[in-house]
């Protein structure tokens, strides 16, 4: 695991190589702040309610779109395997690539510390709910990365790869919305695969130890199933 920070850093920096990074990042911002600035202004509703609430269904977009190139383009051009013959392992690689996506989508959020900040100057700021939202937002970018590491170790084709990331992303966001359709056995259980109300309770402000077990448990899953799909492909 000696080697994670470097291919971190790699990673990372290989983002701002190609114009893709900046196109997310102003796609995001674009998105986000219409939704912000329409409730702010339009509504005049001093409230990062809407932001938050529509995050996860933006992030189960523009996260698989981040990392659908992190292996996909590595298998498909060959260069994966010049990879593994550094003195590297299969765990540095997945963590370091891992923690570039985190990282960057934690870059990706800065700039819209904007819009509380707009708030605190126009008018009175809950700061809780903001903190707890941000701290929510890590997590659940956290969860979606990993699923996207995932569905990109799977496939030498990124556009696949995007494909079975934002499913499985928007299925996890959506499902607490479709549990009418859920048998009222297995209903708790369903409810709480879902990623929609763990990151409801945390942008709320309640920081429970459930939840954060939840996000702990969806990002470990999912980064040791891509370790077994690299083990796989040898």
């Amino acid at each position: 695991m000696r080697q994670f920070p470097h291919i971190l850093k790699k990673e990372f920096a290989d983002y701002f190589v190609s114009p893709i990074a900046y196109i997310v990042i102003a796609i995001f911002l674009i998105v986000t702040g219409w939704f912000f600035f329409s409730t702010f202004f339009l509504y005049n509703q001093a409230s990062m309610r809407n932001f938050f609430t529509l995050l996860p269904i933006i992030f189960s977009f523009v996260i698989p779109a981040v990392c659908m190139r992190l292996f996909s383009e590595e298998t498909h051009q060959g260069s994966y395997e010049l990879l593994m013959t550094l003195p590297v392992t299969h765990a540095d690689v997945v963590i370091g690539k891992f923690s570039a996506a985190v990282v960057f989508c934690c870059a990706m959020l800065i700039p819209t510390l904007a819009y509380p900040a707009s708030i605190s100057f126009l008018g009175s700021m809950d700061w809780g709910p903001v903190i707890g939202g941000y701290i929510g937002a890590i997590l659940l970018a956290g969860a979606f990365s990993a699923i996207s590491l995932f569905a990109s170790s799977l496939t030498d084709n990124q556009i696949i790869a995007f494909i079975i990331g934002a499913a499985v992303c928007i299925t996890l966001t959506l499902i607490n919305q479709m549990l009418f359709f859920v048998p009222s056995v297995v209903l708790s259980v369903i409810s709480y695969i879902g990623t929609g109300v763990h990151f409801e309770n945390i942008s709320k402000g309640i920081i429970d130890s459930r939840d954060i077990v939840y996000f702990a448990s969806v990002i470990f899953i999912f980064l040791y199933g891509t370790y077994i799909s690299l083990l796989y492909k040898e």
